[in-house]
């Protein structure tokens, strides 16, 4: 188990960011996994109703834990103009990735490939863009308090299922085999690894640093949450049951940061 203080007093351990790297991979693939392995036994579309709420709760579940664990965890460390800072710049650099993704679909829309294949191949760069300032969370939180990194490493897997699902369905019914598909939605969760590392080291250098990382993470990740999640959930499906969704997905998360 690590605290705050002891990781500042011992500085930097190899394996300690070894075992952080490790739970934020397994965290990624297994996320990914379970919605590709999901698509993997359905032969046609899942309910635009069912995968709009799998989004929507998603969406709660993230929104929770960043406004009543990561942020207050960074202001708890850093204050407020550190922690407002971070979710600054989470937000621009996961926009400007957001922007690149859009840019590869505006390509692709040019060679005429087919719609339900791009759809797939466009979701597994922008899963694997998302994967990776969400493993930096992970790393930075296990840095704050082991109990933050558990929490967010959960949270994170969850919310990754149904990107999972989105990622692999279209790849199978645009004719890539159900193994290629389940394989390349593993992969797309490989990046998380490496941003939890990258979280888990600069963590190392002072405690404002972490807030600043915490701040970033949930920046990151509310942008994901409102600039992604949601307005695709609402393109999906307009019903109100995907707003149920949602809520759901918030109390849940409001009840796992409670536990911890």
């Amino acid at each position: 188990m690590f605290s705050r203080h002891t990781i500042f007093e011992r500085g930097i351990n190899v394996e300690h960011i070894l075992k952080i790297t490790f739970i934020g991979l397994i965290s990624g693939i297994t996320g990914t996994g379970i919605g590709g392995l999901i698509a993997f036994f359905v032969d046609k579309r899942i309910s635009n109703r069912l995968l709009s709420s799998i989004l929507e709760f998603s969406a709660g579940l993230m929104t929770a834990v960043v406004c009543f664990e990561l942020v207050p965890e960074a202001f708890e460390i850093a204050g407020l103009n550190l922690t407002i800072i971070g979710i600054g710049l989470g937000i621009l650099i996961v926009m400007i990735l957001d922007d690149m993704v859009k840019r590869i679909d505006s390509v692709k829309n040019t060679k005429g490939n087919s719609g339900l294949l791009r759809a797939g191949i466009l979701v597994s760069v922008g899963l694997a863009l998302h994967n990776l300032p969400e493993g930096f969370a992970v790393g930075s939180g296990f840095e704050a308090s082991v109990e933050l990194g558990l929490t967010l490493t959960v949270i994170i897997a969850i919310h990754d299922v149904p990107e999972g699902i989105a990622m692999a369905l279209p790849m199978k019914l645009g004719g890539f085999s159900a193994k290629k598909a389940f394989l390349l939605t593993v992969l797309s969760g490989v990046p998380m690894g490496l941003g939890a590392f990258i979280g888990a080291v600069l963590g190392h250098v002072s405690q404002q640093f972490i807030a600043l990382c915490l701040g970033f993470a949930g920046g990151a990740m509310l942008y994901v949450v409102f600039g992604e999640l949601i307005p695709e959930s609402k393109r999906i499906y307009l019903g109100r049951m995907s707003s149920v969704g949602n809520i759901l997905g918030i109390v849940c998360g409001i009840i796992v940061t409670m536990l911890n």
